[in-house]
Formats: C-alpha cells, structure tokens, sequence
C-alpha cells in the first residue's frame, strides 16, 4: 500500500508525516483507543459495500425468504464483485474524540481528504487539525498508519467476514422504506482481538452489510474494560462505502472516550460495470486481494 499524511497548512507546505509509534506509557489508555478502532476497521474493509441506517420495523425470522447458507454466500460473493469493479475514489474524514477521565480531559478533531486507487493505495491530505496534539498524533494518525497494516494479506484473511473465521445465524429479517434487510449474528470462531461479535444487518437486494454493531471478541488492551462500536453506511452510485463510525470504550481507571469518524464528500473517479450475480462467485476467487474499506 502507498500511505502518505500530507498537511495542507500553508506553513507546513507538503511535508510528509511521519507517524510515530512509539506511545508515552502514562497516556497509554487515550492511544489504546485509537487501537480498538483499528482493529474494527480491519472486519469493516472485509464489508467493502454498505449503506447508513433505516427505520426499524418489527423483525422476524420467519420473515426471511432465503435460507442463512444462501445469504451469507451471496454477502461474500457480491462484495468480491464491489471489491474488483471499484478502481478509485476520493473523499473527505472528519476525525473526533472527546476523552473524559484521568489524567485529564481531552478533546481533537482532525479532517483528512482520502484519495483510493485499486488494488491497496491510499493518499492521506491533513486538511485541519485542532484539539489535543496527542489525540492527533496517537490516535488518528495512528488510525490511518493502521491502514498499512489492514492491507496485508494475511491480516484480510483472518479479518474477513467469511465462514472460515465466524459462524453466522439469523437472528431477524426487517423491512422498511428503505428496503428489506436481513440481520444476523455473528461470533468468531476463534478467540482473537482481529475478529468481532456482534450483529450485521444485509441488504436483501445488494446484499451489502448495511449495518454493523458489535465488540472485540477479545479485548484489545488491559487499559479498556468494555468498547462498543457502531458501523454506517452510504451508497454512492452503484458501490457502498463507510458513511460513520462510533466507538466508545469504558477505561479500567474510570475515563470514557468517544470516537467518532464521519466519511463524507464521496467521488468515484474510476470503476468497471458489475458483473451479474450469477458470476460472482468467480470474482469472489479474482479479488480476495483487493477489499477496500
């Protein structure tokens, strides 16, 4: 993957960042937030096309017109066929964090242009920063350095939403104005902070995850006693991508932290027709390596 953090401030012109790893121990808990995102964001690029929220309506297994076997094949197959048709985009990252607890208070925001080229590359332009240089440096600085690591091949397979690494099961099929959707639960098969329990909500048509809302299956860091992370997600043109993420961790010493990351300003620039459904299981073969987030 080609990473660049570029700072659009005039007084800063266009160097590059270099992000550093290294975390100050007594700050430790505000960075492990930072981690837990990162780690949710490698089960989101396995997603590949979703859309934002609906209104609930009554949910119903029995409502479900497709066996589980047959949905969740279709959900790998269909995003294989979104992961090898879209070849670029472009778009912007409101980054925010609000930390409340020891040693202190601590808010941020950071906005970023993101530019994506197929099969892995991704562009970074910091457009503004303000808040906690802290929060900047060793949260979403280290978020987007963690999309280096997403793009690796092993770190795909083992974070994929397949049936090599979780069992599925119905749990509710819901319709509402924006269409029927199926909801199922999800819980990994084995006990690694890569892979999350929880619950996806599946387009009945596209069979995109349109919705994702869970936690680790195994926590992350000893500093954070409980996460929870909600997923969003928007359609733009025949492709679904991150439209927002929540995540708010409890800390063992008492803070709360609240992150929050609001994808907007979407453009494809480039991208190739959809094959039809009946082909998708070869493009599920042809792509494995090109997910997106």
């Amino acid at each position: 993957m080609s990473l660049r953090f570029l700072n659009s401030k005039p007084a800063l012109g266009s160097r590059v960042y270099i992000v550093k790893r290294a975390m100050r121990t007594r700050f430790q808990p505000r960075a492990e937030i930072g981690l837990t995102v990162f780690l949710w964001s490698l089960l989101c690029i396995q997603a590949v096309a979703q859309s934002g929220p609906s209104d609930r309506s009554a949910s119903s297994v029995d409502g479900a017109s497709m066996p589980l076997d047959r949905i969740v094949k279709n959900l790998q197959e269909r995003n294989a066929q979104r992961a090898s048709a879209l070849l670029e985009f472009v778009g912007t990252r409101v980054y925010r964090m609000e930390y409340h607890g020891f040693p202190g208070d601590r808010d941020a925001e950071m906005v970023v242009n993101v530019t994506y080229r197929s099969p892995d590359a991704k562009q970074f332009t910091v457009v503004s920063e303000k808040g906690s240089q802290f929060v900047i440096d060793h949260v979403f600085k280290k978020l987007l350095e963690g999309e280096q690591e997403a793009a690796n091949d092993e770190n795909r397979r083992r974070t994929a939403l397949s049936t090599d690494n979780y069992d599925f099961s119905l749990a509710g099929y819901e319709t509402s104005s924006d269409g029927s959707r199926y909801i199922l639960d999800l819980l990994p098969k084995t006990k690694n902070r890569f892979l999350y329990r929880g619950k996806i909500w599946v387009d009945a048509k596209d069979f995109a995850v349109v919705r994702i809302e869970g936690a680790p299956e195994k926590n992350p860091s000893f500093w954070i006693k409980k996460t929870e992370v909600a997923h969003k997600y928007i359609k733009v043109n025949d492709f679904w991508l991150p439209a927002e993420n929540h995540t708010e961790s409890v800390l063992r010493i008492g803070g709360r932290a609240v992150l929050t990351i609001e994808y907007r300003d979407y453009k494809i620039v480039k991208s190739t027709p959809l094959p039809e459904a009946e082909n998708a299981h070869d493009a599920l073969k042809s792509s494995q390596s090109s997910n997106v987030r």
